[in-house]
């Protein structure tokens, strides 16, 4: 293995510097990822929204504050780099649709995530937040976000904890699914617990 310290700081500066999207991408780019060599728990959502490209800080937003109550984390904790990471399968914002957000655009998660990993040496836990997540590390194309979350304990034995996404967007399929605040929030909360403890 590499000096993972030494070889990881170059690869984030040439990540902050990318502008391979450039043209893509309405906001120009800000790469926003927040990478340790310590952390244990990695956070792997969507794509930056408008608020996070212009704070830099990663799930700075009504979506983090949910993320965080499922976690049982306060901001503080939560932004522990010796414990927590976030690499979104997109690094910049890409632009607003129709539905909200346009995905992440797809040529970021091919061309870093697979430098980046090697570098995290104590990488115990890696959440996988919402669809476009789930389909890039787990199996999991032919079924829904639904069967995917609740097939969380299979994922969990290979280091993903696969969960929606916590945007207010996904309120009404939360409130219509309790069993998620009945059964994986707990959970999720346990393997985090695990993955932290030294």
């Amino acid at each position: 293995m590499p000096d993972t310290p030494t070889a990881l700081a170059p690869l984030l500066t040439r990540i902050r510097d990318c502008t391979l999207c450039a043209a893509h991408l309405p906001l120009g780019p800000r790469p926003v990822i927040r990478v340790d060599t310590r952390l244990r728990v990695l956070l792997t959502g969507q794509a930056p929204g408008t608020r996070v490209h212009a704070s830099g800080l990663p799930w700075d937003d009504p979506s983090g504050v949910r993320l965080r109550q499922w976690m049982a984390l306060d901001s503080e904790a939560f932004y522990d780099q010796s414990r927590y990471g976030v690499m979104a399968m997109g690094f910049c914002y890409p632009g607003k649709g129709k539905g909200g957000d346009l995905p992440p655009r797809p040529e970021c998660a091919p061309l870093w995530h697979g430098q980046v990993r090697p570098l995290l040496p104590n990488l115990r836990l890696t959440l996988l937040i919402g669809r476009y997540a789930h389909l890039y590390y787990l199996d999991a194309k032919r079924e829904t976000l639904e069967q995917t979350v609740r097939r969380w304990r299979e994922h969990l034995a290979n280091g993903f904890f696969p969960l929606p996404h916590p945007s207010p967007r996904n309120t009404r399929w939360l409130q219509q699914r309790p069993w998620f605040e009945q059964e994986i929030v707990p959970a999720l909360r346990e393997a985090i617990a695990l993955a932290v403890m030294d």
